[in-house]
């Protein structure tokens, strides 16, 4: 669906944990092959069935500090006690060959992209649940967490909703399938802005150019 004529997007989706921003991140890149997983980097060690590179780049505390020393995080933050951060390089590849990379990041690490010299290739999408009671019924539901990493989420939750206004779609995901739809509206929409456009301006003067020689 991504043409070479523009630069790529770096699509922020952010959420309290359970609200759905993995679901839908996931869902982007099966929709369209053009868009990119940002597969993060963390200190945290690996759940059941994750695997290295896919989910995660599980590393360690030393390895972590070194990829942020040497500059090669496009963003870091803590979460629950472990260090999560962005890859530079596979992001600035990928919005020079015009894909897009979809980002599930908390809003720590979307404003410090939001902030970044990539503040112009940024769409920022909040993800908000129907409600708190909903919410913690997800998590309870999906099985990865004890009851206390439950309630430790559930805090969280409320300092990650805090941020919400921080970014420029808010949406609330009643249904899954509808908020995916409203997501790819958003791409969509955001794609074909007019300064994303690499081509558009030499096309309009060739446009222009071509009064010159019409025929009256």
């Amino acid at each position: 669906m991504a043409g070479h004529c523009r630069r790529g997007l770096l699509i922020i989706l952010s959420s309290p944990s359970g609200a759905g921003k993995t679901t839908l991140a996931r869902r982007l890149t099966s929709w369209d092959s053009s868009i990119e997983f940002s597969v993060s980097a963390t200190t945290r060690p690996p759940r059941p069935g994750e695997q290295q590179g896919r989910e995660y780049c599980f590393c360690t505390p030393e390895q972590f500090s070194q990829l942020q020393t040497k500059g090669n995080l496009l963003e870091s933050a803590s979460v629950f006690g472990h260090l999560y951060g962005s890859p530079r390089a596979p992001v600035e590849a990928a919005i020079e060959s015009s894909h897009d990379i979809v980002f599930d990041i908390d809003w720590q690490g979307g404003a410090q992209i939001a902030a970044s010299t990539f503040a112009k290739d940024t769409v920022t999408i909040f993800i908000l649940p129907p409600s708190i009671g909903e919410l913690r019924r997800r998590l309870e539901l999906r099985g990865k967490d004890s009851s206390h990493s439950v309630d430790l989420r559930m805090c969280k939750a409320k300092d990650e909703i805090r941020h919400w206004s921080d970014y420029s779609y808010v949406l609330i995901n009643n249904d899954i399938d509808e908020t995916f739809e409203t997501i790819k509206s958003i791409v969509i929409a955001e794609r074909m802005r007019q300064e994303r456009q690499r081509e558009i301006s030499g096309f309009v003067q060739e446009l222009l150019d071509e009064f010159r020689t019409e025929k009256k």
